[in-house]
């Protein structure tokens, strides 16, 4: 029978652990790549509020209000993915990606998608890791933020008028 006088220790107690997982990430390999994901929801929050007052055109006035929208929960997202870095002892970026702009109103709106193709890709690969280290919580959290994310994919690509690409795996990295 174990001796129920030892102490038990959480991943959360000791933060110092190098564990990884079956994705052979480490805690603080996911903290850097949450914090890409940061800097790309700040990207989000400039190109929705950019594009969402500068699409000019009838056709596209639904999409900018839905845009404007999309802002907001972008800024959610980023508040989330904030506090998850700081939760495992990680301090929050403050980049921010690269916002591309035109004057072209389909051009911002695949832009937009590409960004979003790119985020579903990322958040997927990011709930594996997740699960790989014991992170539970924060799996569930970026799940929350995921199905958001496709529902902005499914906006844009309506908008554009095609189907919704398969955002498919995550990118290798170079």
């Amino acid at each position: 029978m174990a001796d129920k006088t030892a102490t038990k220790t959480t991943p959360q107690a000791d933060r110092s652990t190098p564990r990884t997982g079956g994705s052979g990430v480490t805690r603080e390999q996911l903290i850097g790549l949450l914090n890409e994901d940061l800097a790309r929801e700040y990207q989000a929050i400039i190109a929705y509020v950019v594009y969402s007052q500068t699409l000019k055109g009838a056709k596209y006035m639904n999409i900018a209000a839905e845009l404007e929208a999309h802002a907001g929960e972008e800024l959610q997202h980023a508040l989330i993915i904030a506090n998850q870095i700081d939760y495992l002892g990680g301090m929050p970026t403050v980049a921010v990606k690269p916002v591309k702009t035109s004057e072209n109103a389909e051009d911002m709106l695949r832009f937009d998608l590409e960004n979003e193709n790119e985020t579903v890709r990322n958040y997927r690969e990011r709930v594996r890791q997740c699960e790989a280290l014991g992170e539970y919580a924060i799996a569930e959290h970026i799940r929350d933020i995921l199905v958001q994310e496709q529902e902005h994919q499914i906006d844009l690509a309506t908008a554009l008028g095609i189907d919704v690409p398969d955002a498919g795996e995550p990118r290798e990295r170079g």
